[in-house]
């Protein structure tokens, strides 16, 4: 549905995207994930022919984004960072403008079917200048879907919002996954983790990884993670004591005791029970910590940047 093959976009002399290629299969909800000025933002709005790439090629419902421009944006509902509001429009005016543009038949019925789907009918008869920015972002989502796009794209879809719209918006993003493909970026790593199928991890324009949370945790994943907590040991007595055990990269203090990373494929649990009892210590806990995507992520940054 989405097919990306080595998409470029220079500026000048700065390339603020560098060969991408990446897929999105029907009904996949695929996260585009990294940091501010990764190249998000650039990446969709090629794919929604808001601007031409500099080299490389894409195809969205199998129609060529520079080629078939038109036709791409047929398929495609866009849901930009800042939602385009006209705040002197009512709620469904707005909805009904934009079904217009769009060339939709019969186009009151299609805007209530779609207000009903983000939670805003009831709203239907406010204007746009009194709604909260969460209802804001829901009512850019009802232009993104009122003409039943195959293809839905979402740039950073809950930035700026409370918790509870959050989660609402993260809902309508995973119901959206029944009957589109969606692609949306963001920077909040549980965000992706919770609604992704697959991420694609984009940073200076590059992908640096790509593939189910799952996947990469278990791909990516560079050492094991321990929590070890002793009983009779300062802090520094313990830390001393863990850090000197072989295959040990790095100890973080953690409540009253540590996260010990280790190499990979070392398990370093017997030498600590050891380490610790010799020493004349208790081993009050050790079990092994799961790596989360911001875990991966953040390493994954950190070593490109270095």
């Amino acid at each position: 549905m989405i097919e990306v093959n080595q998409l470029s976009k220079r500026y000048g002399n700065f390339l603020a995207v560098d060969s991408i290629s990446f897929e999105a299969q029907p009904g996949e909800i695929v996260g585009l994930l990294g940091p501010n000025g990764a190249g998000k933002t650039t990446t969709m709005r090629m794919l929604t022919g808001f601007m031409p790439p500099s080299s490389g090629t894409a195809k969205l419902a199998g129609f060529d984004i520079f080629e078939d421009s038109m036709e791409v944006r047929k398929r495609v509902g866009y849901l930009p960072e800042r939602v385009p509001i006209y705040p002197d429009m009512t709620v469904q005016g707005y909805v009904t403008f934009w079904a217009q543009l769009r060339g939709i038949r019969n186009a009151r019925k299609q805007v209530d079917a779609v207000l009903q789907v983000v939670n805003l009918y009831e709203r239907r008869k406010t204007l746009v200048r009194n709604l909260s920015k969460g209802m804001r972002q829901r009512l850019g989502l009802a232009q993104a879907l009122v003409h039943d796009p195959q293809v839905v794209i979402l740039d950073e879809p809950t930035i700026g919002i409370d918790p509870q719209q959050v989660i609402e918006v993260r809902e309508s993003v995973h119901a959206l996954g029944e009957k589109h493909t969606v692609l949306f970026s963001t920077h909040i790593l549980s965000e992706a983790e919770q609604v992704c199928d697959r991420v694609v991890i984009i940073n200076r324009g590059k992908i640096v990884a790509q593939g189910t949370p799952a996947t990469l945790r278990k791909q990516l994943q560079p050492g094991t993670h321990i929590y070890v907590q002793i009983g009779g040991a300062n802090a520094t007595t313990a830390q001393k004591l863990l850090g000197d055990l072989r295959g040990v990269e790095r100890i973080e203090a953690q409540g009253d005791g540590f996260t010990v990373r280790t190499k990979p494929n070392m398990d370093i649990r017997a030498d600590v029970s050891q380490r610790v009892v010799q020493a004349g210590y208790t081993l009050l806990e050790m079990r092994p910590v799961a790596m989360t995507l911001e875990d991966i992520f953040l390493d994954i940054v950190g070593r490109e940047q270095a």
